[in-house]
């Protein structure tokens, strides 16, 4: 356990908790949980549902199975993802600031014009971050979310400057917040913001190269 500083059918559900021991999340004082968040808890259960419906969603696809042993990593990242969600609301809280459903619509139709349609960009989010269906929306909040932080911090996360001093303001504050990570699947480190051997951009675009680089690691 390291402290701070320093989108399932039934059959796959069953299978990913099966291969979990039932007393390992985040130690003793937080028994199945896959990491807890300034006393919030992220399950192994809703970890496992996320990855599992991911799986499920990739296996549609024609080339699904080979596409499964490239992201081998994909539960790591889907957890750091989970992670960054909660440290993100917290700087968006800090800096009092709100998304609205017209702010996230209007995000998502940009990405859906870059894709060819809501479908192209679901496939594509599926393919190459391991973005389940389900889990899009959760994608383009992130999005928008560190985009509004940004711009309330001053920063312009698209430049190479904003970008570094962007992943420098939520190493701080990642590093003021309390989050502790189940030991399989590594520790936080508040210097990176991100799961030790994870190495996430902030924002992310539809292509996600890199999230796909550190799946397949």
């Amino acid at each position: 356990m390291h402290h701070r500083r320093s989108a399932a059918t039934v059959s796959t559900a069953a299978a990913l908790l099966l291969a979990a021991p039932l007393l390992t999340g985040c130690g003793e004082t937080h028994p199945g949980a896959a990491a807890v968040v300034d006393g919030e808890r992220i399950s192994l259960t809703q970890l496992q549902s996320r990855v599992g419906e991911a799986r499920d969603a990739q296996r549609e696809l024609p080339q699904g199975e080979a596409l499964i042993r490239r992201t081998g990593q994909l539960t790591r990242t889907t957890l750091d993802g989970m992670i960054r969600h909660r440290v993100v609301g917290k700087a968006l809280k800090d800096a009092d600031v709100s998304i609205t459903r017209s702010d996230l619509q209007r995000q998502r139709d940009v990405y859906e014009q870059q894709t060819g349609g809501a479908k192209g960009f679901e496939k594509a989010l599926l393919e190459q971050q391991g973005i389940a269906p389900s889990a899009v929306d959760d994608w383009v909040w992130l999005n928008v979310a560190v985009q509004k932080v940004g711009k309330a911090w001053d920063v312009d996360p698209r430049s190479q400057q904003g970008n570094q001093e962007l992943n420098e303001r939520f190493s701080d504050l990642s590093g003021e917040m309390d989050i502790e990570v189940n030991p399989r699947y590594g520790t936080w480190d508040a210097e990176r913001s991100a799961l030790a051997e994870a190495d996430m951009p902030w924002l992310n675009d539809v292509t996600g190269k890199k999230a796909l680089e550190q799946q397949r690691a």
